[in-house]
C-alpha cells in the first residue's frame, strides 16, 4: 500500500510517556485522535492540540475507517489486548514495550499481523538512538576485538510501578540492545531481585545473561536509586565502548588498553578516553519517522514483532528465574556447612565451586567438577562426570556412564542415555595440547539423546528433537528432528511428547498421534502451532 504523506494515527494513551508520543506525531503532522480516560490529561491534549479529536473510547477510535494506524503508550499488562483488538479492526501498530507479558501471546499476535498484513512495530527506543546505532557499527566493525562481556545498568529514583516490576520497565531496553550488538541470543539467564516498595513487585533486579559464544552480560535495573544512570559497557580484547546516556557532551566513548605481562603479573595499560562524534536527533522522533514510513512503504520495521519476541523470551526466562530463585545455603559462622536441599550419594564428589540445584540426585560414583552448574530437579546416573564449565538446566536426565565435557551446555529437560559421548575438541591428539580448541555444544531444551549416541563437538541439537540409539551427529540438529545412523541423518520427526509427527506433504500440515498437538513444516523447520509447556508434558 503505497502512500504519500504521513498517516492518519491515534494514540492510545497519553499519560506520563504517552504525551512524548502524542508531540512528536503532531509535530510530524501524523495525528489526527488521542483517547485518553484520565480527565485531567484528556484536558491537557485538548487544549495543547486543538486540531485533535481527543475521546475516550478505544472502541470509537478502532471503529473509526479514517484512522489508520495506532500507538499503544498503555500499562504493559493492557498491551496484548489492545494489540490484537487494533489488528483486527485492521490499523497498523506501533506498541510501546514490551509487546505483552507472555511469550505465547506474543507469538499469536505476532502470526495475527502477518495473517493480515499489517505493521506491527515494538517501542524499542535505542535501536533509534544516533549512539547505538554507532555502537553497533563499532561493534560490527570488529574494532573492539572479540566481544567478552556487556553489562549495563538503568538505575533512577523514579516513577514507580504498581501493574509492572522493573525487569518488565526497565529492562527490555537494554535486553533488546545486547542481543543486537552480539547477533545471537542466550543460552541460559539468572536473575535476582526484591520487592521493598510493593510487595510482589521487584523493585530492583539483576539479570545475568551467558550466551552460545561464551559472552556474558549483565542488567542491574533498580527505580530505587539516588541518582539517575543509564549506562552500557561493551568489553572487547582490544577497546571498550562505553554508552552513557547522560552524558550531554559525548554520549559514546572508546578506551582503548592493553595487558602487559610484567614477571608473570598481569598489569593492565590505560589511554585516553576517545570521544566518538555521533549524529543529533531525538531517538523517539527517528523513532516515528521510521514508523510512518513502514505504513506508507509497508517495509519491515526495524523493532518488528520477531525481534520484540527474542526480547520477550529473555525477558520472561528471567522472570521465571526471579520467581523460582531462593536464598542459597552458605556455611555458619562456625564454618559448617548447612544441610544441602539435592542428594549426593556417598561414592560420588561435588568439587567446591560447583552449583547443584535443589531435588537434584547425583547417583554411584559420579563427579562433578568446580564451575559447573546443575539446575533443579535433575538425576545424574550411576559413574556420571560433569565439568569444569558445563552448564546443565533444570529436569535434565543423565543416564549411567556419561561424561559432559567443558563446552558443553545442556538446557531444560533434556534426556541423555547411557553411554552417549560428547567431545569438545574435533582432532585430539594426545601428544598434541589442544584445550585452547575446545568447540561448544549446545543441546537445546527438550532433546532426547540415545544411547551410545556420539555428539562430535561444534553443533547444536535443537528443540526436541530426537537423536536415536547409535546415532553420531556430524552437524546442526534442526528442532523436532528424529535423527539416526552414522553419520546422522533426518528421517522424520518428533512431538515434545516423544512420539512421531505425521505430515501432510502436501501442505506441510501434522500433528502428533499420542498428544494431538498441532505442527506446521516449512523447509527444514517445524514448529508447533500452540506452544507445549513441557512441565505440563512431564505430569
Amino acid at each position: 500500500m503505497g502512500r504519500s504523506g504521513p498517516a492518519n494515527v491515534a494514540c492510545l494513551g497519553a499519560g506520563a510517556w504517552g504525551r512524548n508520543i502524542v508531540r512528536n506525531l503532531s509535530e510530524l503532522g501524523a495525528l489526527g485522535w488521542v483517547c485518553e480516560t484520565d480527565p485531567r490529561a484528556a484536558a491537557q491534549v485538548a487544549e495543547t492540540y486543538p486540531g485533535v479529536d481527543v475521546v475516550s473510547s478505544v472502541d470509537e477510535i478502532l471503529a473509526n475507517e479514517a484512522v489508520e494506524a495506532v500507538a499503544i503508550a498503555t500499562p504493559a499488562a493492557t498491551h496484548g489486548d489492545l494489540v490484537r483488538r487494533a489488528l483486527d479492526a485492521g490499523k497498523d501498530v506501533f506498541v510501546e514495550k514490551p509487546l505483552c507479558l507472555s511469550v505465547a501471546e506474543g507469538r499469536e499476535l505476532v502470526r495475527f499481523a502477518e495473517e493480515r498484513e499489517r505493521i506491527l512495530m515494538v517501542g524499542h527506543l535505542l535501536w533509534y538512538h544516533p549512539a547505538v546505532l554507532r555502537l553497533k557499527e563499532i561493534v560490527d566493525s570488529g574494532e573492539l576485538g572479540r566481544i567478552q562481556y556487556v553489562y549495563s545498568n538503568r538505575l533512577n529514583l523514579g516513577r514507580i510501578r504498581r501493574e509492572e516490576n522493573i525487569l518488565w520497565s526497565f529492562a527490555p531496553h537494554d535486553v533488546s540492545v545486547i542481543l543486537g550488538l552480539l547477533g545471537e541470543e542466550p543460552n541460559s539467564v539468572e536473575a535476582r531481585g526484591g520487592a521493598y516498595v510493593s510487595e510482589d513487585v521487584a523493585d530492583v533486579t539483576v539479570s545475568v545473561l551467558s550466551f552460545p559464544s561464551g559472552v556474558k552480560a549483565h542488567i542491574f535495573v533498580s527505580w530505587l536509586h539516588p541518582f539517575k544512570e543509564q549506562k552500557l559497557v561493551v568489553v572487547g580484547d582490544q577497546k571498550m565502548a562505553v554508552f552513557d546516556d547522560t552524558d550531554p557532551d559525548h554520549k559514546l566513548r572508546l578506551y582503548p588498553y592493553s595487558i602487559e605481562w610484567t614477571n608473570r603479573f598481569p598489569i593492565p595499560r590505560r589511554e585516553e578516553a576517545e570521544p566518538v562524534e555521533i549524529k543529533d536527533g531525538e531517538p523517539l522522533r527517528a523513532e516515528f519517522e521510521h514508523f510512518l514510513e513502514c505504513v506508507a512503504t509497508r517495509a519491515t520495521p526495524r523493532t518488528d514483532g520477531h525481534e520484540a519476541l527474542r526480547v520477550l523470551s529473555v525477558l520472561a526466562a528471567c522472570q521465571e528465574h526471579l520467581e523460582a530463585a531462593g536464598p542459597k545455603r552458605v556455611p555458619t559462622a562456625a564454618g559448617v556447612a548447612l544441610e544441602p536441599d539435592y542428594f549426593v550419594h556417598q561414592t560420588a564428589v561435588v568439587d567446591d565451586g560447583a552449583e547443584v540445584g535443589a531435588k537434584t540426585k547425583i547417583w554411584h560414583f559420579s563427579h562433578v567438577l568446580s564451575d559447573t552448574r546443575i539446575g533443579t530437579g535433575c538425576s545424574l546416573g550411576q559413574n556420571v562426570m560433569a565439568g569444569p564449565n558445563v552448564t546443565i538446566g533444570d529436569r535434565v536426565k543423565i543416564q549411567n556412564n556419561v561424561s559432559v565435557y567443558s563446552g558443553v551446555t545442556l538446557e531444560d529437560d533434556v534426556f541423555v542415555g547411557p553411554s552417549a559421548v560428547f567431545t569438545n575438541v574435533y582432532n585430539p591428539r594426545s601428544a598434541v595440547p589442544r584445550m585452547h580448541e575446545i568447540r561448544t555444544t549446545l543441546v537445546r531444551r527438550g532433546a532426547s539423546l540415545g544411547a551410545n549416541s556420539t555428539i562430535v563437538c561444534g553443533v547444536t541439537i535443537g528443540q526436541y528433537a530426537f537423536i536415536g540409539a547409535g546415532a553420531v551427529v556430524l552437524r546442526d540438529v534442526p528442532d523436532h528432528a528424529l535423527i539416526v545412523g552414522n553419520p546422522g541423518r533426518r528421517v522424520g520427526w518428533m512431538c515434545h511428547c516423544g512420539e512421531r509427527i505425521k505430515f501432510d506433504e502436501a501442505d506441510g500440515q501434522g500433528a502428533c498421534g499420542t498428544c494431538a498437538q498441532a505442527y506446521e513444516k516449512s523447509g527444514t523447520m517445524v514448529t508447533a502451532l500452540e506452544p507445549t509447556n513441557s512441565s505440563e508434558i512431564a505430569s
